[in-house]
């Protein structure tokens, strides 16, 4: 007899990580090329001298050293193996079998693997035409069975940001009861345009106990390997979280080079610049040679290229890149080393222009 398992596994889609291909430039995961500091990489290298002991499952020492940094009490701080596993704590904690959890479509795509495994009801909302979230459509979409509203700002794969006053006005019009998590993975990317007030989630959950601000050490922080994030929020969602967090699943390793990179935050963060920089020089480049490239607050570059975009991004492939597709939608662009994004526009400004049909 076969070993019986949920039936409906085989409909929840599975998470699809960027490739690897071996002597290739890998512009798919967002990553940053950059590795951990002499600092971070001493405070791994002690920590690995116990690893023989379970790491401490409240993440007591980070916990207090994210508090002291963003001026808050701990109770109102959790850390998870990356914000994904705060992404299911969320869920699990506001969702029973059939109540719903809205976000914006294509946005991350854990969102629905998070949901179907948890037997919530996805409920996406179509983004705007400028690849962003359309808030009135999803305040449209609550229903007396909405549990969790998901908003990734900026949002990825397309790089669109929500500004201030319209998400002000989102968050207030959301029924206090619906849980919202702010899913700042990017944050750290974000720059202020003339005249423009960049939305940050920690200052806009001052006062709304029903926001959830997720932000991660992955991205800005180069500590993608180690998986540790963490969430800001109301100590009552604080303590639910608690409970259906897997034990020990912040490891020591992580905990450590988490609390180090803290203690180096402002030389990691410096390095954004030249992140941002790099994307704008890599925007201007492809607008020039045509294309249709959304502004970008995070630290990749989206091409709406539709159904055109798995043969753009195979071909890149024989070029020496590796890209992310989204089948029928879009192609994303990792920001790397200039010598890789020099890499990836040598093949959209040549084959890849007739490839995506940019005239």
């Amino acid at each position: 007899m076969t070993p019986r398992t949920r039936p409906d596994l085989a409909s929840i889609p599975a998470y699809v990580p960027g490739r690897t291909v071996p002597n290739a430039v890998k512009l798919a995961s967002n990553e940053t090329t950059l590795g951990p500091l002499p600092s971070v990489r001493d405070a791994i290298l002690e920590a690995a001298a116990t690893v023989n002991r379970y790491p401490d499952n409240g993440s007591t020492e980070l916990i207090g050293a994210l508090a002291a940094r963003l001026d808050m009490s701990a109770d109102r701080i959790a850390a998870g193996c990356g914000s994904v596993s705060l992404c299911q704590e969320l869920v699990q904690i506001t969702c029973n079998d059939g109540d719903e959890v809205i976000y914006s479509w294509r946005s991350f795509e854990a969102y629905p693997v998070v949901c179907a495994v948890a037997g919530a009801t996805a409920v996406p909302v179509p983004n705007t035409p400028d690849h962003g979230h359309d808030l009135k459509a999803m305040l449209a979409a609550i229903t007396d069975r909405t549990r969790l509203i998901f908003v990734c700002n900026p949002n990825n794969p397309t790089g669109s940001c929500l500004g201030k006053d319209e998400l002000e006005l989102f968050l207030d019009a959301v029924p206090d009861h619906i849980v919202v998590a702010l899913d700042e993975a990017y944050f750290e990317y974000m720059r202020n345009a003339p005249g423009e007030d960049l939305a940050d989630g920690i200052a806009l959950a001052e006062g709304r106990r029903n926001v959830v601000v997720l932000r991660t050490f992955s991205k800005a922080y180069g500590l993608a390997g180690l998986r540790v994030g963490y969430a800001v929020a109301d100590p009552e969602i604080i303590v639910a979280m608690s409970k259906v967090h897997t034990t020990f699943s912040v490891n020591s390793l992580a905990q450590k080079a988490a609390i180090a990179s803290l203690g180096a935050a402002g030389e990691l963060l410096a390095r954004t610049d030249g992140v941002v920089a790099e994307r704008e020089r890599v925007r201007g480049a492809l607008l020039e040679a045509g294309y249709s490239v959304p502004p970008s607050q995070a630290n990749f570059v989206w091409l709406p290229l539709g159904e055109k975009s798995a043969a753009f991004t195979a071909a890149a492939v024989d070029a020496g890149v590796i890209l992310r597709n989204f089948t029928g939608e879009g192609t994303r662009i990792s920001i790397g080393d200039p010598h890789e994004n020099d890499l990836f526009l040598a093949y959209a400004t040549g084959a890849g222009r007739e490839i995506a049909g940019v005239a």
